[in-house]
């Protein structure tokens, strides 16, 4: 997978990209992950990428120019066109299900503002995903870019050690995870479930099973509300909730 970052503030990456799963999977050829400052494809001899708002109001607005232009540099004389992603507040609500969409594609190219806002423009004729980590505003989209490259990589085939991991994760199977154990079995007077050291692999299965579902009952009830529950979790759901109901 290759991926591009449009950004003011290309050194905010350098860490992020070379270091843990992303940096290993950059060693390994599985991604490439290249930063662009948008700023050296200004089109005037300030360098200036911002503009006033027309119609009046506080902030700056991010021009049009520079990034249409750095966006088709890129591009050059591709067949095909690579998903042109908008960090942005108003976007969709990143989730784990995009991550997986996203993750079959060839190539991405990430925008970053820094500023009010965006030149109405650019969503409507360039963007193809506009994206938000959440109901808040940050200082710019550099922050929500990297967490959604990282959700994004890890998923690409040879990036994890365990091929499983990302399968089992929280949302993944749209329920939270069942929890994890590991050396010591007693660690003060907490013990390992015993279910974990019987070697009795379906056991196991179904204990983690109900796990997972007790945790999303507790911490993210809203998810089952989606979740597609067969016969039998559908009668472990109702004996977890009679015995929730006594405590």
């Amino acid at each position: 997978m290759k991926i591009d970052v449009l950004t003011l503030f290309p050194s905010m990456f350098d860490g992020v990209f070379s270091a843990s799963i992303l940096g290993k999977a950059r060693e390994k050829g599985i991604v490439s992950l290249n930063t662009v400052n948008f700023r050296d494809y200004a089109n005037n001899k300030h360098n200036t990428v911002d503009d006033y708002p027309y119609g009046g109001g506080g902030g700056m607005v991010l021009k049009p120019e520079p990034i249409f232009a750095a966006v088709e540099d890129l591009i050059g004389g591709l067949n095909t066109r690579p998903r042109i992603i908008l960090m942005c507040p108003q976007g969709e609500p990143f989730s784990q299900k995009k991550a997986e969409e996203l993750s079959g594609e060839e190539h991405l190219i990430f925008i970053c503002g820094h500023y009010e806002g965006y030149d109405e423009r650019i969503r409507e004729h360039l963007v193809t995903d506009e994206l938000s980590i959440g109901d808040y505003v940050l200082t710019g989209g550099e922050l929500p870019a990297m967490v959604v490259i990282d959700s994004v990589v890890r998923l690409l085939p040879g990036v994890l050690g365990n091929e499983t991991s990302a399968v089992t994760d929280s949302f993944s199977t749209g329920l939270l995870e069942y929890p994890h154990y590991t050396r010591p079995v007693k660690f003060r007077d907490w013990e390992v479930p015993e279910i974990l050291l019987s070697g009795h692999h379906e056991n196991i299965a179904k204990w983690r099973k109900r796990q997972s579902l007790l945790r999303t009952l507790r911490k993210r009830p809203d998810l089952l509300d989606r979740y597609p529950l067969t016969p039998e979790e559908r009668k472990w759901l109702d004996e977890i909730k009679e015995q929730e109901a006594k405590k």
